[in-house]
C-alpha cells in the first residue's frame, strides 16, 4: 500500500512538473487529488495506520527500554528507571552513592 501511494505521488510529480499541459491539467490534477485526500475511506485508514504506527514505536520503545535496563546495570532507579527495588546486580559494578 505504502509503495503504490509514494509511486503515485512521484507519478503525479513527475507528470505535473514534466508536462507541457499547463495550468488547466494542473488545476484539474490538483482537484482530483484534493477529492482523493478528502475522501472519508482515505482520512480514516490515513488515521488507522497512523494508530498503528504510534502503537509499534510504543512497543518498541519499552522492549528498548527493558533491554537497557536488563543489560546496563548502572541505568538503575538511582538514574531515573522507576521499579528496580535493589541496585545490586552481581556484576560488579560500583553502587552509586546518594548526593
Amino acid at each position: 500500500m505504502r509503495y503504490r501511494l509514494m509511486f503515485g505521488i512521484g507519478f503525479a510529480a513527475g507528470y505535473i512538473l514534466g508536462s507541457r499541459a499547463g495550468r488547466e491539467r494542473y488545476e484539474q490534477i490538483k482537484r482530483m487529488a484534493q477529492r482523493v485526500f478528502d475522501n472519508p475511506t482515505v482520512q480514516e485508514t490515513a488515521g488507522l495506520m497512523g494508530a498503528k504506527v504510534s502503537k509499534a514505536t510504543g512497543v518498541a520503545r519499552t522492549k528498548v527500554s527493558d533491554a537497557a535496563r536488563n543489560r546496563l546495570p548502572f541505568l538503575h532507579s538511582a538514574n531515573g528507571w522507576p521499579g528496580d527495588e535493589h541496585d545490586d546486580t552481581g556484576t560488579g559494578w560500583p553502587e552509586t552513592t546518594p548526593r
